[in-house]
């Protein structure tokens, strides 16, 4: 397939969504002739909610636009960001230059999808009977895919799904101890985060070919082993609320506490939602935020900020060596996302008692958040990997797109 954009020489811009739900995050890359090249970045915040905004930069601190939007939906954003790449020539100093595709992360891709795909009204139809596997996310990435279709019905669009990555993983790891019909429905775990993880592979390069974890620390946070550049488990499930806690969700839960609250406590399955999803984690530990950022200056000062930064250390640490057990032992240790990549001690206290796996932090360069943080003598590298899942996304547009197109 081929874009009515493709240049002579081999190199397409690639124009990344990758949205919340009240957000539409942006990217634009320029792609091919062994180039890798971002031109802008920015996002249309708070889409229908008062105080919106949309803005864009088109490299490190260079804003070229910030303003107030009021965006209903977020086709009214597909719209304005559209018009705002056109309109400041991005790249600079060529008119009329528009994205040669668009690639989306999906949060989902079900049991059927091992790989981004095409967008057709096949693939609309089969994300739209997934979406009670992921309601929280996969409804408005439809809108926003139909948003694009709807505008510029000749732009090919690819999907990325975020749940692609795991599918690779032995099946003693992704089935759940219940009936083989649950499995047959496509039950299972899933796992997360996977266009982060895979971009994390390719940075490691030969070094992935061991024995690796990678803790991907954000708002949403998980891990996975990778053996051999393939993955062999994680800790998120069927849902991205499983796993190991986060800024707002619980992570793992004895499924009893749950029965508990809704035989007893009367909870409904809206309440359950919103418990786990958006009130539990270190917002409900700490019952003062979810950011990271804030708890570590707080920790000092208030009891409950110090617990809950002891709980996800504990739980980080626990998870390491579980997945170090299910490679038979460990060589590389990546850090990413935004905890991943600032909490320094996050990372340290993470990392304490350990040893026994060959892990020894240097202090000081994981002060400096620098590229490797682990001591010389460490029989396992520890790492920091600033996370790129929009580059990823383009890499996967472009290829698909393009590169079969030659």
């Amino acid at each position: 397939m081929k874009s009515e954009n493709y240049s002579d020489k081999n190199r397409n811009q690639v124009l990344v969504f990758n949205l919340g739900s009240s957000s539409l995050k942006f990217s634009v890359y320029l792609i091919g002739g062994g180039e890798e090249k971002l031109l802008a970045s920015g996002a249309a915040e708070r889409i229908g909610l008062e105080g919106g905004r949309l803005w864009m930069q088109s490299g490190p601190g260079r804003l070229e636009e910030k303003k107030n939007f009021a965006a209903k939906k977020h086709e009214d954003a597909v719209r304005a960001i559209f018009d705002l790449i056109e309109r400041l020539e991005i790249p600079k100093n060529q008119k009329n230059q528009k994205p040669s595709a668009v690639g989306h992360r999906v949060v989902h891709g079900g049991p059927g999808h091992a790989a981004p795909a095409v967008v057709d009204q096949k693939l609309l139809g089969e994300l739209k009977g997934l979406v009670p596997f992921a309601p929280l996310h996969l409804p408005y990435e439809i809108r926003c895919i139909e948003a694009v279709a709807r505008h510029y019905p000749h732009l090919p669009q690819v999907a990325c799904f975020d749940t692609a990555f795991h599918r690779g993983m032995p099946e003693a790891a992704r089935r759940f101890p219940l009936p083989a019909s649950f499995w047959d429905e496509g039950i299972l775990r899933y796992g997360f985060h996977g266009l982060s993880y895979e971009y994390a592979v390719s940075v490691l390069g030969e070094e992935a070919r061991g024995r690796v974890v990678i803790a991907h620390l954000g708002n949403g946070a998980s891990m996975a082993a990778i053996k051999n550049g393939r993955p062999i488990d994680t800790t998120m499930g069927f849902t991205p609320a499983g796993g190991f806690m986060m800024g707002t969700r619980s992570g793992d839960l004895d499924p009893g506490v749950l029965l508990y609250l809704i035989n007893q406590k009367g909870f409904s399955a809206a309440r359950i939602d919103e418990l786990v999803n958006h009130k539990a984690g270190l917002l409900g530990v700490s019952e003062i935020s979810p950011d990271m950022k804030t708890l570590l200056e707080k920790r000092k000062e208030l009891p409950s900020a110090a617990l809950a930064i002891d709980m996800f250390c504990y739980q980080l640490k626990k998870n390491i060596g579980a997945l170090a057990a299910a490679l038979g032992g460990l060589d590389t240790l990546v850090f990413t996302g935004g905890i991943g990549e600032k909490a320094a001690p996050v990372r340290w206290q993470a990392c304490q008692g350990l040893e026994h796996l060959g892990i020894r932090i240097d202090e000081r360069k994981n002060e400096r958040h620098e590229a490797v943080i682990s001591m010389p003598d460490s029989r396992c590298a520890v790492r920091v990997v600033q996370a790129n899942e929009d580059l990823m996304i383009a890499r996967h547009t472009a290829a698909i797109l393009f590169q079969k197109a030659r």
